[in-house]
């Protein structure tokens, strides 16, 4: 086991011959372009997600419940015990 280890390692620690002209590693100008779009556009979206978020109420809950509405309105009705239940099939 170790030895096919060592021996992956070794393949891996090989240099390859690389082939690099004098143009390697340079930018581009319109790599820089891409660049500076983007992070415009990052800005704006983040001003325009904060400016919606400033809009939001503190709570959704209303002020003052009708007495109808004092308890959770997303609590599904239970049927009545005495109601007979009918098959789903």
């Amino acid at each position: 086991m170790t030895d096919s280890l060592l021996l992956i390692a070794g393949l891996l620690a090989q240099d390859a011959p690389r082939e690099t002209g004098p143009d390697f590693g340079k930018a581009s100008p319109f790599g820089l372009v891409v660049v500076v779009v983007l992070l415009i556009g990052t800005f704006l979206l983040v001003y325009s997600m904060n400016k919606h978020l400033k809009r939001l109420p503190e709570s959704f809950d209303p002020e003052h419940p009708e007495p109808d509405q004092a308890v959770d309105d997303g609590t599904a009705d239970t049927p009545d015990a005495g109601s007979p239940r009918e098959s789903g099939g």
